[in-house]
């Protein structure tokens, strides 16, 4: 694997964390209410483009981490909205403990560099 597969490879993974935990937090939203809710929760500091997030989106639906259903926004619009299944509470906690190892060895390096 090169450079550039590892480190889509890790933004994927992250988008994908980050997804996870904000349904988890939040519980049914649809995808502009995931992308307002990251925003928010990380003071504006992140912000995910909807062409990355509905493609991940798609991903996590087929590898069964997500489930979906239409229905009906509060300003009355039709809208896909997606709730973290077992498999992706199970996904959730592999990729926070995966995240917490990359900070705890990019903060090591950072005090021996």
């Amino acid at each position: 694997m090169g450079k550039a597969d590892s480190s889509k490879n890790d933004l994927q993974g992250n988008l994908d964390l980050l997804v996870l935990k904000t349904l988890a937090h939040a519980g049914s939203l649809h995808g502009y209410g995931i992308v307002l809710h990251i925003q928010r929760a990380s003071d504006e500091l992140l912000n995910v483009e909807e062409g990355s997030l509905y493609p991940a989106l798609h991903r996590m639906e087929q590898s069964g981490w997500v489930a979906s259903e239409w229905a009906f926004t509060e300003t009355n619009r039709r809208a896909k909205y997606y709730k973290l299944t077992a498999a992706g509470r199970r996904q959730l906690e592999a990729a926070q403990e995966n995240f917490d190892r990359l900070v705890r060895g990019v903060r090591a390096v950072l005090r021996y560099a």
